[in-house]
């Protein structure tokens, strides 16, 4: 084997980053969604173990939604990226197009078998720049063919080596060989083909066998009249090896996948549910369809199911010939390897065994697969091909006369076809450029209509979304998840009648239940979203609850382990006021997904309208142990460990929230709940801090308004409280306790008994029955000297409140004072003197107030508790579009109510508050008792 040089090393990897250097500015696109964003193997808090559990897309092989597509190491490579650079597309970019540079050196290597130096480094050329490779290198997903390939030609030039001296056999190279392909195997299963291109490397370019001379060996050794000869047998021998280990790779993996083939619809492959003679003559048909994109690339999509291909029918229909075409070349080549024992033949069978065997799984012939055409599962096939290119190439060169022409053909053939790949890996910048340059070459697939539509969607341009979904329709009427699409872009569009007629056109269009069979096997299990999506938008309507509740319960009928189904119900039996029936749901999606953080996080939810903080604690935590990042959980368990009032819990609740701000750092509610941590805690300083960071990012944030209005006079900086209450009133200029809050500043620190006035009597316009209000008003009647109004104040003041004493009281001493005056000969009326007043409201209770509970009806506090008590829904649609799957949630707003029963903790807040407010009477009635 001819060494390969560094200059040719450096030609190959440069030519690969100048193709494929754009590819580093594309995103996640298509497949990439479900195998990278959605896949929680990625992430570091999945056990390592689930990789080899669970499929290529993060579902458990055990499960019947699963592609059975186990592929643990190339998704242990995609977990490498996360860890490095989590969700930069850049890096996991990056890595393929290194790995491609690999595999071009590596199949370089395997043509220096075959071939002379120059033809093998064209052949390798031409592989580097093939545009049939963008979806490979360009798509993350196809980094299973650039492992597997790896590992494949790996084990290939491995096993080259296993031929001794004198015919024997070194072991070492074999074991290595089936080493090398059990890994190929775990990147991607076609990696078990090497085996196949060992045994016809082994038996015709090793042993030099022709088929005419490897059948008369058989006869003669089966008619007795030689034995076996040693070369024969050493070769017998490792072939049987191979062949062993082949079966042994092909148990482990039916045990892997549970003897369950995975379960495709006829929309992912037509073909495969057609009758006879269409099933096998579309097939066969689609041999030629491939052959034609190595041959020409000029029309590459990125989707080839549904109605890309027409099927073929009849055996009249002129594409027949197409096929024949091929299978006819397709004999010569091997008549010319098979009979003929020169080099020519040997490189010639070679290329055919690299065409062929890797191309076998993904055929169709044997057994259906998900798709029609896929261009990334050329990748193996596309070097016997470049293999075939650049031996017939040197066979023209050798011809005088069109040598010369040989070498043009071959520079403007490399340079078409780098063009071509660098200006291809473009489309896969986002999924709206790869979806609209697939249409440009196929405009009959619904699946390619609704993608461009799930791009838009993406972008909340939902009227242009729209109609690609409805063409969709058009182009396949039959689609369900077109129909769906279209009913939650009407939806999104809050035209809620045209959507509930999208679904139900939808559901007419599901299988009706055999009895005995299982509905699954007939229909995706996305397509059963259509119940969900369906309920989920009549459920609004509160007359309409019963129903929605009896689609989910079809949904679970016609699949028992369809979790969403459990979810969406368990929150509609929430509100439906019955959170038995809703934890009994989530308990069962527990059960067949214990691993789900969102679950435990609404189970919490469940817990809280139960009246069960400890336990909703306990779920709590429980979600974070599976998802420390779990945004929602992080608030809520914070929250309910501040409301609990125990201050061991403060410092816990601390750490979440200032985790939540990391992860959320714009959202102001996070900033707010650590002020009021440190107001709790006394810490005036950080309160004011964190108050200031939510009110720069929620302009008019009115609990953090009033709560730094209140910690500034708390803290004897009631001037400093009077910008802040002023901003407040700006926003809210019915802030109650506001307006109470100013107005006390106003007349005990600025003696401004009129700005107070009018704080007083702009609460009572807005609400005359506020005692406290008219109370107050009384109190600066008192300070103006208008003893005769301030009597006649107290009196409606009493009438309003007549089990008050202190008003009574107060009313008593005003009386006193204006018989005082009268005998004193003294007039009531005002004489401009001052007496100054202390404040009438409770401070502190406010304080408690603006904070105090889940569900308080009155105080600033609780609005930014409600923004945030969330409960983690499922009543959004779930997208079930004929594209890669994106099952969506969105968190509807959901106050949780605290507990009535009342903690040590609290009963001594509470008379504290009590002699606070003792104090303040006392004080107020030894104002009016003065002179």
């Amino acid at each position: 084997m001819a060494v390969v040089s560094w200059k040719e090393i450096c030609l190959l990897s440069g030519l690969v980053v100048g193709c494929y250097w754009n590819s580093l500015f594309c995103g996640f696109v298509f497949d990439d969604v479900s195998a990278i964003l959605d896949n929680k193997d990625l992430r570091p808090t999945t056990p390592l173990k689930n990789l080899f559990l669970n499929d290529f897309w993060g579902t458990p092989m055990s499960e019947e939604r699963s592609h059975k597509s186990y592929r643990p190491l190339t998704v242990l490579t995609f977990r490498l990226n996360y860890l490095f650079s989590e969700l930069s597309s850049s890096s996991y970019h990056l890595l393929n197009v290194l790995l491609h540079a690999v595999v071009c050196v590596l199949f370089l290597h395997f043509c220096r078998l075959l071939l002379d130096r120059s033809t093998s480094l064209i052949a390798a050329l031409l592989f580097a720049v093939h545009p049939i490779h963008t979806e490979a290198v360009t798509g993350v997903v196809g980094r299973a063919e650039l492992l597997s390939s790896i590992f494949l030609l790996a084990a290939f030039l491995a096993y080259t080596k296993s031929n001794g001296t004198f015919h024997s056999i070194v072991w070492t190279p074999i074991i290595l060989t089936v080493f090398l392909v059990a890994i190929a195997t775990l990147c991607k299963e076609q990696g078990i083909t090497v085996i196949g291109i060992c045994c016809i490397y082994e038996v015709f370019v090793a042993q030099g066998f022709t088929l005419p001379v490897l059948i008369d060996t058989i006869i003669q050794v089966l008619r007795g009249k030689d034995g076996f000869p040693h070369a024969v047998l050493q070769t017998l021998l490792k072939l049987i090896v191979l062949i062993i280990s082949t079966l042994l790779l092909v148990i482990i993996r039916v045990q892997v996948i549970q003897s369950q083939l995975p379960v495709f619809t006829r929309f992912d492959n037509p073909a495969a549910v057609s009758s006879t003679p269409t099933r096998q003559l579309t097939f066969n048909y689609l041999l030629p369809v491939n052959a034609w994109l190595l041959l020409n690339p000029s029309e590459l999509c990125c989707d080839w199911t549904m109605g890309t291909i027409p099927l073929v029918e009849s055996l009249l229909d002129p594409r027949n010939l197409a096929t024949l075409a091929f299978y006819g070349l397709l004999c010569v080549l091997a008549h010319h390897s098979l009979w003929y024992a020169h080099s020519s033949a040997k490189i010639v069978i070679m290329a055919l065994s690299l065409i062929v065997l890797p191309f076998i799984p993904a055929s169709n012939l044997f057994f259906p697969v998900g798709f029609v055409v896929a261009e990334r599962v050329l990748y193996v096939p596309s070097m016997g091909f470049c293999v075939l290119v650049a031996h017939g190439i040197k066979i023209i060169s050798q011809r005088g006369c069109l040598k010369k022409m040989s070498w043009l053909l071959i520079g403007v053939l490399l340079t078409t076809l780098a063009v071509k790949t660098f200006t291809r890996n473009w489309d896969w910048e986002s999924e709206y450029t790869l979806f609209t340059s697939a249409l440009k070459v196929n405009r009959n697939n619904a699946k390619l209509w609704n993608n461009v539509g799930h791009a838009l969607e993406n972008q909340n341009n939902y009227e242009r979304a729209l109609r690609y979904f409805l063409q969709a329709t058009r182009v396949q009427p039959d689609d369900i998840g077109a129909h769906m699409n279209v009913g939650r872009t009407y939806k999104n569009l809050n035209r809620s009648k045209e959507a509930e007629d999208a679904y139900l056109i939808a559901k007419s269009l599901m299988p009706q239940i055999i009895p005995g069979k299982k509905y699954a096997t007939r229909v995706a299990p996305n397509h059963l979203n259509v119940y969900i999506n369906l309920a989920n938008l009549i459920r609004a309507n509160d007359s309409r609850l019963e129903e929605a509740d009896q689609l989910y319960r079809q949904a679970i009928s016609m699949r028992p382990d369809f979790k969403q189904a459990y979810i969406s119900r368990g929150e509609l039996l929430l509100k439906m006021n019955k959170p038995s029936e809703a934890k009994d749901a989530y308990l069962r999606a527990l059960e067949l997904d214990h691993t789900n953080a969102d679950l435990w996080y609404n189970l919490a939810i469940v817990n809280i309208e139960m009246k069960d903080p400890t336990e909703a604690l306990r779920n709590f935590n429980r979600a974070l142990d599976l998802n420390p990042r779990h945004k929602l959980a992080l608030f809520n368990s914070a929250l309910l460990m501040q409301e609990s009032g125990e201050a061991k819990l403060r410092p816990e609740a601390n750490r979440r929230f200032l985790t939540y701000v990391k992860e959320e750092p714009d959202d102001a509610n996070g900033y707010f709940n650590l002020g009021m941590l440190a107001m709790d805690a006394n810490e005036n300083k950080e309160a004011e801090r964190w108050m200031r960071e939510a009110i720069r990012l929620q302009a008019g944030f009115r609990s953090a308004l009033f709560n730094l209005a209140l910690l500034y006079s708390q803290s004897q900086r009631e001037l400093d409280a009077l910008p802040v209450l002023d901003e407040l009133l700006q926003y809210h200029p019915e802030h109650v306790k506001g307006l109470i809050l100013k107005g006390d500043i106003l007349m005990n620190h600025r003696k401004d008994t009129l700005g107070a006035k009018a704080c007083f009597e702009h609460i009572l316009n807005m609400d005359p029955s506020n005692v406290q209000a008219r109370h107050n008003l009384c109190v600066v009647y008192f300070e103006e000297r208008e003893l005769q109004r301030a009597e006649r104040c107290l009196m409606e003041t009493l009438t309003m409140a007549p089990h008050e004493e202190y008003i009574r009281r107060h009313l008593a001493i005003v009386r006193n004072k204006m018989s005082a005056m009268s005998a004193a000969g003294q007039p009531i009326t005002p004489t401009g003197d001052s007496v100054a007043a202390k404040p009438l409201q409770q401070q502190q209770q406010e304080k408690k107030d603006e904070v105090e509970g889940w569900g308080v009806a009155s105080g600033a506090g609780e609005d930014a508790r409600k923004e945030k008590n969330l409960r983690k829904s499922s009543t959004t649609e779930i997208t079930s579009g004929q594209g890669h799957d994106q099952s969506k949630k969105l968190d509807v707003s959901q106050p949780d109510k605290r507990t009535k029963s009342k903690s040590t903790k609290e009963i001594k807040d509470i008379e504290k508050k009590r002699e606070a407010a003792l104090k303040r009477l006392e004080e107020i009635e030894r104002i009016l008792s003065s002179d």
